[in-house]
């Protein structure tokens, strides 16, 4: 699937290798119903999640242990649970491309990585937005934890990207 036009930028970015590999999985969505995408249970099936059978599982966190896993970075321990990503990596000073950012949410939390932000609302790739791998508007006031692992150094096109606030912001990522 093709991102949207404001976002096409971010095909020709050449790093961070999260960003790049959540890219891959723009568009993948959850089935309707009774059925399931066999995409989704791949990943729970590739990570080693016996127990993940079903797509209407809340799969944020799963997609985000995907991407890191295709990406050479470490898991989050209980990576299904969107708050573990809060202990992920080390704590970053201002979001920036690629970020783990976690929010919280009625219910749960959500995570996903930053592409950029507005004022008022961080712009996020993320799986189970709206029952896909999509970019959302998410409030900054519910973000809880920015986080990055590098191994060998930040990319040097990790930056703050200011967007336009093009969008109905997200509420509820669930």
């Amino acid at each position: 699937m093709q991102l949207p036009k404001s976002y096409a930028w971010l095909a020709a970015e050449p790093a961070p290798k999260m960003l790049l590999e959540a890219l891959k999985l723009y568009g993948t969505q959850e089935r309707q119903g009774s059925g399931n995408n066999p995409v989704i249970l791949e990943w729970a099936k590739e990570l080693g999640l016996r127990d993940y059978d079903h797509d209407a599982i809340p799969w944020c966190g799963l997609f985000m242990a995907i991407i890191a896993k295709h990406a050479g970075k470490p898991v989050a321990t209980s990576p299904l649970w969107a708050r573990s990503w809060a202990d992920w990596g080390t704590k970053s000073p201002k979001a920036a491309l690629g970020d783990i950012l976690v929010f919280s949410r009625n219910g749960g939390g959500h995570v996903a990585l930053y592409v950029g932000e507005d004022d008022n609302y961080y712009h996020c790739l993320g799986g189970n937005q709206g029952d896909a791998v999509s970019i959302v508007r998410i409030s900054k006031e519910r973000c809880i934890a920015v986080r990055r692992f590098y191994s060998v150094g930040v990319p040097a096109n990790v930056r703050s990207v200011k967007l336009a606030a093009n969008g109905t912001p997200s509420t509820n990522e669930a």
